[in-house]
């Protein structure tokens, strides 16, 4: 079993395993090279595009996982919602949900509507050989609020209106999104994922008592849906949710860059963790990111498991040469 995949269920490591979120992206110049001309989701259609950038990291940089490359709103668009993916801007949705009756139109997900997901999975997996591969998924109010907002929003002002006016609807929402989730998830594992992320990369707009209340029995029955595999689960700024986000069933929580692991472990009650070196740290003198590398790692002692990673992805101005060389660090000495 590789290092990784022991981390993620708290056995003992002979290192401490390490990937990036966003690995694979715009901070790799043979990334910008294939994507050129290719619209984002058409290259997320595409299973030997799709596998290609997916492996680029894992060549250059000798992380001990991959992340299947692919976007939260993949699902989504397969079952025939209309989202285009903006530059600069990001998912943008033709018809945003604010009704019971758009929630009620909305289609379900075949498993064969995203096959081409299916055969990237298989390719990458006879690629990979013992380097697992990561399966991804957004989680339910980050996918929420896309559909709301019709955008990206800073406050989630249409999304929380929904929530707290009409929590009937708000849950009906929640509970396609699930089941879009589960079925996109199950299709990966299937495939050959070795473990899976949930990314629900706005829960830290919510309080625990909204969370709870409005989140988390979706993105537990949402991980529920894959047992076979360790389970990730990631938000940002989502130091008050940490607790309740290991309650929805994960081996591992993921942890941004704002709360220490070692006081992460301890609200997490004996799950393992990731994380999570400030991103802008990268763009410091060497000096400095060996030091807060070795200090996460260090704190991430306190918990069972350790999976070493960002507090969020990395950044497209990021130098890979520095990716590279924290990778050798944790493997070699830290």
């Amino acid at each position: 079993m590789s290092e990784f995949l022991r981390a993620c269920r708290g056995e003992p490591v002979s290192r401490t395993p390490v990937w990036f979120m966003r690995q694979a992206g715009r901070s790799l110049p043979e990334y910008r090279a294939i994507r050129a001309g290719v619209p984002m989701l058409e290259s997320c259609r595409r299973p030997e595009l799709v596998c290609e950038i997916t492996l680029q990291p894992v060549r250059r940089h000798g992380v001990d996982a991959a992340i299947l490359f692919s976007d939260i709103v993949v699902p989504l668009v397969a079952a025939g919602i209309d989202i285009d993916i903006v530059g600069g801007t990001g998912p943008v949705v033709a018809s945003p949900i604010r009704s019971r009756a758009d929630v009620a139109a909305l289609r379900g997900l075949d498993p064969g509507q995203v096959s081409f997901v299916d055969d990237a999975v298989r390719l990458l997996v006879k690629e990979l050989g013992d380097t697992p591969l990561i399966g991804f998924a957004g989680a339910p109010f980050t996918l929420a609020s896309y559909l709301i907002e019709g955008g990206p929003s800073r406050h989630h002002e249409k999304t929380k209106a929904l929530m707290y006016g009409d929590p009937q609807t708000w849950h009906a929402l929640c509970s396609y999104l699930a089941d879009v989730t589960s079925t996109f998830l199950q299709v990966q594992v299937r495939a050959g994922a070795g473990a899976v992320q949930l990314f629900d990369s706005w829960a830290g707009a919510l309080s625990e008592r909204d969370y709870r209340e409005f989140v988390l029995p979706h993105s537990r029955r949402i991980l529920a849906s894959v047992p076979q595999v360790p389970r990730i689960h990631f938000g940002v700024g989502t130091a008050q949710l940490l607790t309740a986000m290991a309650e929805a069933g994960p081996e591992v929580v993921g942890v941004d860059w704002r709360t220490p692991l070692d006081v992460a472990a301890g609200l997490v009650k004996g799950k393992a963790v990731q994380g999570n070196l400030d991103p802008c740290v990268l763009f410091a003198p060497w000096e400095v990111v060996e030091r807060e590398t070795r200090r996460v790692v260090a704190e991430g002692r306190a918990a069972p498991g350790h999976v070493f990673n960002l507090g969020h992805g990395v950044m497209p101005e990021t130098d890979p040469d520095v990716l590279t060389r924290v990778v050798e660090l944790i493997h070699h000495s830290a």
